[in-house]
């Protein structure tokens, strides 16, 4: 069964365009809600695969509804569907716990482009995925889609999974934002808003497994370089958090 994508927006025609789209690609459970009310019953209501989400709704901001979904459902992938397009938008959008963020006017097909890769990489079981990476203090599970941090799930948002799961499969490796932002969000990164984007995840990344997220000992930054995920010695020296 094709998981149930819901359309969060007030605007009539932006529904019935992603509606028709996401139907001629092959998703056959297409909701939409247009208030912050209605799309929380929804999201609440059975299975759920991916929301897209406007900022702009008549009771309540995306930002916070986003916050109220995720709560709810934290694996499930939400892009954003806006017109508002400035920076601060964006990196607030990631903050809140966004996986993607497209700017009104769009294409309807690149929308449902995003919406199926990113559940493709929330739920595939690929030939890695079997592989448990263990940290000491977490573990990785990719074919569970979890994170353990001392014993213990921790809901991570896709996008933030996504991360985690490249750099734990390439620990000790150093990336550069550039570097990860090609490899998890697929795409070449249009300037410092994008790198300033996987700086956000990295950061609520090591508020989940970090014992201190102020002295990252495992999702560490190598000064000039990038990023690196790590099993720490035991002296216990936090790396550089910049």
């Amino acid at each position: 069964m094709c998981p149930q994508v819901l359309i969060v927006d007030d605007e009539p025609y932006i529904v019935d365009v992603l509606q028709i789209a996401l139907r001629r690609d092959g998703f056959t459970d297409v909701t939409a809600a247009a208030t912050g009310r209605e799309a929380m019953a929804a999201a609440t209501r059975g299975p759920l695969g991916a929301v897209i989400l406007d900022i702009g709704l008549p009771d309540t901001s995306g930002f916070d509804l986003a916050v109220e979904i995720r709560r709810a459902r934290p694996d499930v992938p939400i892009v954003f569907l806006t017109a508002r397009d400035s920076d601060a938008d964006k990196l607030m959008g990631f903050g809140v716990g966004g996986d993607d963020y497209v700017v009104k006017p769009f294409n309807p097909l690149e929308v449902v482009a995003r919406v199926r890769a990113l559940m493709r990489r929330a739920y595939s079981q690929g030939e890695n995925a079997r592989a448990v990476y263990d940290f000491g203090r977490f573990e990785v599970r990719p074919e569970e889609g979890r994170l353990l941090v001392d014993g213990e799930d921790v809901q991570l948002p896709a996008r933030e999974f996504q991360l985690l799961g490249f750099l734990a499969k390439h620990r000790d490796a150093v990336f550069s934002a550039t570097e990860i932002y090609r490899a998890v969000w697929g795409e070449e990164p249009l300037g410092i808003t994008d790198q300033n984007t996987v700086s956000v995840h990295v950061h609520r990344l090591r508020e989940k497994i970090e014992p201190v997220p102020s002295e990252p000992r495992y999702l560490v930054t190598v000064r000039g370089l990038g990023y690196k995920l790590v099993q720490p010695s035991d002296s216990g020296e936090p790396a550089d958090a910049s």
